[in-house]
């Protein structure tokens, strides 16, 4: 029998490499275990970033609605202010994204983030105005535009592209579960204290988030790998964003996530207020045991979908998510208050939670050696946050024109579009 390479091979050696094929099959997953042994010093603080970023991501959303609406403000009000920050948000994603390709100091686009937060959450206790509640919105969306593609950008600068998706799927893992937490904290506090605790803890998690970004030290993170340039090729020029408008396959999954967000964004919010409004539920708890079971479930989805995407593409992953949001809007318009909640977020932490693996590891793996990688991420955020921007609205004034369970199944419908479009165009994201 003759190797590869035309040399003899004996059995010991076949077992060898047998072995060490084994090995490879897992390689990501290896890689991430080895990346954290050897340089701890900028892998836990990476952790701790993605833990305590969580509220600023979601930030004090969830809870702003009931907030309001226990001070005398309709649905249809409450969406608009919503809407109005998101629309903010939507339209400073893609630039935010081109600015932290191009900038040499990737923390300072965490530290940003975190300062948006606490102006947030301060505001919004300060006045219950409809600009300054519209003007905290703003503040929050501009930390979530800014705080996806800068962690991403420093995940890509610190493990480059092969080691990317051990160390993203690890990242989402901790996020949820900082997400968890956060929740389940504000939930407590929220019900003992009020809502001053909850926009408190907000605050703290941001500053917390500023620190540990600054513990990264700054010469680990490869402002070319941050980017997406090719490794091996130095003269790799970043493209416009002419380039990202003509990219088929990023604009099929940008597009895709629009109609899915613009069903799913506003079924938890609506779905809390219908249980308040129906008197089932204290609106703190209430709110914290959704995020809290939807990001528990979250941090196993993660791993799973990290492990998945080392073995096959992204595309299968991406599918299966949009599939649970028609069935999360039937489940809500039979069943509303405590005995839905498990279910409805169940199902919401498996969607979502393979959401956070794929997109950002789809996006990464398209545009490898283009140079602008986090402004695809900043571009497919923008897409799709015209659908989430919008859903608040659209729920709010169709919840109060027909009522809150027959809007679950009209928000439920856009999960069907969203898998209509990616079979549609399925031949040209199957790759990736």
């Amino acid at each position: 029998m003759m190797g590869t390479g035309y040399f003899p091979v004996r059995s010991g050696h076949r077992r060898a490499m047998s072995a060490c094929a084994r090995l490879y099959s897992i390689g990501s997953f290896t890689l991430g275990l080895s990346m954290i042994s050897r340089s701890p010093s900028r892998i836990w603080p990476l952790y701790a970033v993605n833990f305590f970023m969580a509220d600023m991501q979601s930030g004090i959303g969830p809870f702003v609605g009931v907030f309001l609406q226990e001070r005398g403000w309709a649905t249809g009000l409450i969406g608009t202010a919503m809407t109005i920050g998101n629309v903010a948000g939507m339209l400073v994603t893609t630039p935010i994204g081109g600015f932290i390709d191009s900038s040499r100091n990737k923390r300072l686009w965490v530290v940003i983030p975190g300062i948006c937060v606490v102006l947030a959450s301060a505001i919004i206790l300060i006045s219950q105005n409809f600009w300054a509640v519209t003007f905290s919105q703003v503040a929050q969306s501009l930390a979530s535009a800014a705080i996806v593609p800068a962690v991403t950008g420093i995940t890509l600068g610190i493990a480059r592209q092969k080691g990317f998706n051990a160390l993203n799927g690890r990242n989402q893992a901790f996020n949820h579960a900082g997400n968890m937490v956060g929740a389940a904290l504000s939930g407590y506090l929220g019900y003992r204290f009020g809502y001053v605790s909850v926009f408190a803890l907000a605050a703290l998690f941001g500053v917390i988030a500023i620190a540990c970004v600054l513990m990264i030290p700054a010469k680990t993170i490869d402002d070319r790998a941050a980017r997406g340039c090719k490794e091996d090729d130095p003269d790799s020029a970043p493209d416009a964003l002419t380039m990202l408008l003509k990219h088929r396959p990023l604009l099929v999954l940008a597009l895709a996530l629009a109609l899915f967000h613009l069903g799913n964004a506003a079924i938890v919010p609506l779905y809390g207020l219908a249980a308040v409004a129906e008197g089932q539920a204290n609106g703190p708890s209430f709110v914290a045991t959704t995020i809290v079971i939807a990001q528990g479930v979250m941090i196993v989805t993660s791993l799973i979908a990290m492990q998945a995407a080392s073995k096959r593409n992204y595309w299968p992953i991406i599918l299966i998510s949009f599939m649970f949001l028609p069935v999360r809007g039937v489940l809500a318009f039979f069943v509303t208050g405590w005995w839905g909640v498990v279910p409805m977020q169940v199902l919401d932490g498996i969607g979502t939670g393979l959401q956070t693996v794929a997109v950002p590891g789809m996006v990464a793996r398209s545009l490898n050696g283009t140079g602008r990688i986090n402004l695809g991420q900043g571009a497919v955020i923008t897409v799709q946050g015209v659908g989430a921007s919008l859903s608040p609205a659209l729920g709010g004034w169709i919840a109060e024109w027909i009522g809150y369970a027959p809007t679950f199944l009209l928000l439920g419908g856009f999960g069907l579009a969203s898998m209509a479009l990616w079979l549609a165009f399925g031949a040209a994201v199957k790759k990736y």
